[in-house]
């Protein structure tokens, strides 16, 4: 192995792992084998349910909700901590950006200002800060350190702040001034990010509250409206002149099942498009809303095997 394949391997041992793809899979797997349940409980090959007096179609709509929930819950939260890590990473990029630019301003390159900003504490961003320590030392340059952080950190925060910080040293100008500039525009521009989160939990509140309000509707109407049904069933069965007409007089648990899961299938919809709805308005991420989606198909659930 040459020398250059030797500090290609030692890069690549410093560049993070992404499981991303692991656990969706493993979500995905989950999500089949429910399904799989589920289409055999409805076909009554078994019985598999939360509650054994539950119907076919009520058991089948148990373990469907549950295998979403399995593909939604582990991918959303697991995406959730890894945007977490990013942001706290991008926390401390300011204050390093600022250090290595005072560091430049005693005449050090950038290669040397990276190295000695290595030595503070940073938070989360400091294992990457001597990643990229470790890489000029084994002889990387530093503009290919800081496009492989940029590639392991991969936001569009870093990617635009690695950009031009490699564009002005290419170019060979003041890197230092251009440093300050960058580490007080990215610092405008987390204050920005912060307003905007602060307004946006309002309404990821409000998604919450309706959705709770449409399972209480939803409950109101099962202990008020369907024992009507109830009453009206036996009402018209009485009724010689309107006895076989309705199918209230021969299939009451039939229609009060149908409307059951309806409104099972309605909570469902609800949950898994507010929760992806919510995760949009947190920022700007579908995948953030699966974990929105995940808790609300367990409130759904659980509600659902109550009433």
């Amino acid at each position: 192995m040459d020398r250059k394949e030797l500090e290609n391997a030692r890069v690549r041992l410093y560049q993070k792992k992404d499981r991303s793809r692991v656990v969706l899979i493993v979500g995905i797997v989950l999500f089949i084998v429910f399904f799989f349940l589920a289409v055999v409980n409805l076909l009554g090959s078994v019985n598999i349910s939360l509650r054994p007096s539950d119907e076919p179609p009520k058991r089948f709509l148990a373990l469907l909700v549950i295998g979403i929930a399995a593909f939604c819950g582990p991918y959303g939260f697991y995406f959730s901590r890894k945007q977490k890590n990013i942001k706290q990473i991008e926390r401390r990029l300011p204050e390093f950006l600022r250090d290595v630019a005072e560091a430049g301003r005693f005449g050090m390159t950038l290669a040397e200002a990276i190295v000695v900003a290595s030595s503070g504490r940073y938070g989360k961003l400091t294992p990457e800060i001597k990643k990229m320590a470790a890489q000029i030392d084994w002889s990387v340059p530093a503009t290919e350190a800081l496009r492989l952080f940029a590639t392991r950190v991969d936001t569009p925060m870093v990617n635009r702040v690695v950009s031009i910080i490699v564009k002005s040293s290419d170019a060979g100008g003041d890197v230092a001034d251009v440093l300050a500039m960058v580490s007080h525009d990215t610092k405008e521009t987390q204050l920005t990010e912060d307003e905007r989160k602060i307004s946006m939990s309002t309404y990821i509140a409000v998604i919450y509250i309706s959705f709770l309000v449409f399972l209480v509707t939803i409950w109101i109407l099962n202990v008020t409206f369907l024992p009507k049904i109830q009453e009206t069933s036996q009402a018209l069965t009485g009724t010689t002149a309107l006895a076989g007409q309705s199918p209230l007089t021969s299939d009451v648990p039939g229609v009060i099942l149908g409307i059951q899961i309806a409104f099972f299938i309605a909570a469902i919809v609800h949950a898994i498009g507010d929760g992806i709805l919510a995760g949009v308005l947190d920022n700007g991420k579908i995948a953030n809303g699966l974990r929105h989606s995940f808790i609300m198909l367990l409130i759904a659930l659980f509600s659902f095997q109550l009433l």
